[in-house]
């Protein structure tokens, strides 16, 4: 018969402890909260449980007898419920505020990608301007003097010399041009994501490495200038992913858009590879479909990879059209 008080004033002693630090973290929460009313009310509901608890515990240790405070206990078990009942009517405020943080934090999140990705184009521009118009200009002045050495009287030899060069900083000039265009393509800039994907594919093409074939609905119609510029970078890293390391033969873009969404579907005969680890920002995953990922997550968009040995890849790009993502 001992027995049984003991283990009830070793559970009642445990349940006073949870019960007080349930109480703590409770409150202290409360500023995490932004002081919420209907966490205040439920930090409050909890302590009054805590000071419950507690006075069962009492008459086992101390003279004090509950049923002299008995009504003082039913107003703080009604108290305690009435406190809980609102906390929990009104708790539908604190996630109203977690939602908005969250999507306050992917707001901020995709405007620091956005820009990351816009500081990149500017970057590029003005890369690509220089060469242009600092190395390209003075190309071509040698060029002219090269030329004009030509028409002088000058020994056999020399002639060929000279007949080398002029051929070799034509190469170069065509080469900063290539070098420029890839760079910053003014295509895409003047005239759309269809016509920049459609003249890469155009010298891809001239290698006669590759073939590849692009189908699209997307004439005329101009994107955001990001979402553009996300589009147009992934298909050229696609591409170069092939002929880098697939040894494929054919590849097929297809690009399409509808009122909701821009999508991207590349496919190719190559060697495939393993999946496995592919966005994992490695070397083995491979640094460009690590990157390619996070700027279509920068346009809320989805991106899929399904490839094996010997199956060549298929990729599918999904980007929605947002307000933003609409061209103004």
């Amino acid at each position: 018969m001992e027995q049984q008080p003991t283990l009830l004033i070793i559970t009642l002693g445990i349940t006073i402890i949870l019960q007080f630090f349930a109480a703590a973290v409770a409150v202290k929460l409360t500023k995490v909260t932004k002081y919420n009313l209907s966490w205040i009310l439920i930090s409050f509901g909890f302590v009054i449980m805590a000071v419950q608890r507690l006075l069962e515990f009492l008459p086992f240790v101390t003279e004090f007898k509950p049923q002299y405070f008995r009504l003082f206990y039913n107003w703080l078990g009604a108290i305690t419920s009435l406190f809980f009942a609102v906390g929990v009517f009104l708790i539908q405020k604190i996630f109203k505020y977690i939602k908005e943080t969250e999507a306050r934090t992917r707001y901020q999140e995709k405007a620091l990608l956005n820009a990351v990705i816009q500081a990149e184009e500017r970057e590029r521009r003005r890369f690509a301007a220089e060469l242009h118009d600092g190395l390209g200009p003075l190309l071509s002045t040698i060029k002219m003097s090269v030329s004009s050495l030509s028409t002088t009287d000058v020994p056999p030899n020399s002639r060929a010399v000279i007949s080398n060069m002029n051929v070799a900083i034509s190469e170069a000039i065509k080469s900063i041009q290539d070098i420029s265009n890839n760079l910053s393509p003014h295509i895409l800039t003047n005239f759309g994501i269809a016509k920049a994907i459609r003249n890469f594919i155009k010298k891809v093409n001239q290698s006669r490495g590759l073939r590849v074939d692009f189908v699209t609905n997307v004439y005329e119609t101009r994107y955001s200038p990001v979402l553009e510029v996300v589009i147009y970078r992934s298909v050229c890293e696609l591409i170069n992913n092939t002929i880098k390391h697939a040894s494929a033969k054919k590849a097929v873009i297809e690009l399409y858009a509808d009122n909701d969404n821009v999508r991207v579907i590349y496919c190719d005969d190559g060697v495939g590879f393993d999946t496995t680890n592919l966005f994992s920002g490695t070397r083995d995953g491979g640094a460009g479909y690590y990157n390619m990922l996070n700027r279509v997550n920068s346009m809320k968009g989805k991106l899929e990879v399904k490839s094996g040995y010997n199956q060549g890849v298929n990729v599918s790009i999904t980007i929605p059209l947002s307000d933003d993502g609409k061209h103004k």
